[in-house]
């Protein structure tokens, strides 16, 4: 039998949504739409209020103000079953008493939906568990396990599932299977998603769309390439990756870059990656479009040039290595090399010069609150 799993994605809008709890603000005036068929990953460190924003739209904790659209519906005011939301949670809270089949099925006879155990069925097939079927959880691996919640989640057919770090308890190799797996059911399905992490891999692997939220707001959002590569903020610069950030006042600029005096040396970023550009700003680059030589290259208008440096540290990851190499009056900075078989220097202790394309630079809105402007 084939089963329509979803009664078609919806928009999620949230207008104005605040949440106070005694003492602090958890969640403050948040504004975000969700396109209906989109898998959104709201993600963010522990405490900057994405599992409340999720737990609110679920109904699991009501707002202090503000709405919450669902195709168009405001559901504020309606209980956690009248929502047409259900929710994967990372413990996955499979009843362990009862066979994998009858977990799926749990809602559809609680609602006394039709043909449950059939329905139930096809869910599994969706997730290639069918022929577990007759198992109960503890005879499930926890990825086996996390595919049950999924489908029991799917089965109730809703226009939008809330996905709370639902990978957060799996191995590397299993999560990042999972990943690839979520992706391709939330296409097949087409409803909309809401992935909630704090997992900076794992949102930028799945999502379409990535909100990062920090205390309480969402500071920047965008497709996941671009928010990597053209970070607006000194938080999402650190918290997407790492970054090399430098903070001086802004001495030369014309219609194509602004340039800053950091500490005797000239930084310069095109003004279209550029938040500003009068007074004291900060411009960064990623660790990996950086490179370091033997030798001071030539500074040109398109070309970055610091140093020269000692290595400090070197780490195999392996995909790339990662040099810290430390400059007189200037600091640390992060190199990282992809691992091609071979590296222009290995030893620590080498005195290096370290350079980057100008059209690699950002610049920032705002100025970072560690060491880099010290």
């Amino acid at each position: 039998m084939s089963i329509d799993f979803g009664a078609g994605g919806k928009d999620l809008e949230l207008v104005g949504l605040r949440k106070e709890f005694p003492g602090f603000v958890a969640v403050e005036n948040l504004d975000l739409k969700v396109p209906a068929g989109q898998f959104f990953a709201l993600l963010g460190p522990s405490g900057c209020g994405k599992t409340t924003t999720l737990r609110m739209i679920a109904g699991l904790e009501n707002p202090t103000s503000g709405k919450i659209l669902i195709g168009g519906k405001d559901v504020i005011d309606l209980k956690p079953h009248e929502r047409p939301v259900n929710t994967v949670f990372q413990n996955y809270a499979l009843f362990p008493h009862m066979s994998v089949i009858e977990n799926v099925a749990f809602g559809l006879r609680q609602r006394k939906v039709d043909d449950p155990m059939v329905k139930a069925q096809a869910a599994l097939d969706m997730v290639e568990l069918g022929h577990m079927a007759e198992r109960r959880p503890a005879q499930l691996s926890g990825g086996q396990q996390q595919r049950v919640a999924l489908a029991r989640a799917l089965v109730n057919r809703p226009a939008l599932l809330l996905l709370d770090e639902p990978l957060g308890a799996l191995d590397l190799k299993l999560r990042r299977q999972m990943q690839i797996e979520l992706k391709y059911i939330q296409m097949e399905v087409g409803l909309t998603f809401l992935h909630v992490t704090h997992d900076q891999e794992e949102a930028m692997d799945m999502a379409d769309i990535v909100a990062v939220m920090n205390k309480g707001q969402i500071e920047q959002m965008g497709a996941p390439e671009k928010l990597y590569d053209r970070p607006k903020t000194a938080f999402v610069a650190k918290f997407l990756g790492q970054s090399n950030i430098f903070v001086g006042e802004v001495s030369e600029t014309n219609s194509e870059a602004v340039s800053i005096n950091f500490k005797g040396n000239k930084i310069t970023a095109p003004v279209a990656r550029s938040e500003k550009t009068t007074g004291k700003i900060a411009i960064g680059v990623r660790p990996e479009k950086t490179q370091f030589h033997a030798t001071k290259p030539e500074a040109t208008s398109t070309n970055n040039v610091l140093g020269p440096g000692e290595i400090t540290d070197i780490r195999f990851t392996g995909v790339s290595n990662q040099y810290l190499i430390d400059i007189p009056e200037i600091g640390e900075i992060i190199v990282f090399a992809q691992n091609v078989g071979k590296s222009p220097v290995v030893e620590l202790g080498a005195q290096v010069w370290v350079s980057w394309q100008v059209e690699h630079s950002f610049g920032l809105a705002d100025l970072p609150t560690g060491k880099e402007d010290a």
